[in-house]
Formats: C-alpha cells, structure tokens, sequence
C-alpha cells in the first residue's frame, strides 16, 4: 500500500492513486492535468490552497486504503 506524506508529489499521487482526484478538486486545485502538479507537493499544494496538511493527507490516505482492499 501506498502512504502518502507532506513530500509526496501531487502528480504522483495521481498516477497511482486516480481516485484522489476528487479529493484535490474538492480543495480548489483545479488543474490537476497541468505541469505544476508533477513538482508540486502536497504541503506546497496545501499552502497555495489555504488547506490544514495533516487534514488532507489522513482523507489521501483513508481514500487510498479504501479503494485498494
């Protein structure tokens, strides 16, 4: 299983994980296609969106464990 921490680039969350998706959408970061989320982490992506880290890596995490059992 996959766990995904503050370092963890976004776009490589997405090529393991396509399901978490909606959980980036639903912070605002809207253009999860785009070169910024392949060097993006997910503390950067927190920051720019005014989003608590520890919040949305534990939804990453639960959402992940979920789809792969």
């Amino acid at each position: 299983m996959v766990t995904i921490t503050k370092d963890t680039i976004v776009g490589d969350i997405l090529d393991v994980a396509p399901e978490a998706a909606p959980a980036f959408l639903n912070i605002g970061m809207h253009c999860l296609g785009c070169p910024a989320s392949r060097n993006e982490t997910v503390e950067q992506a927190c920051m720019v969106h005014g989003v608590n880290t520890e919040e949305l890596l534990s939804e990453l995490n639960q959402l992940i464990a979920e789809q792969k059992n």
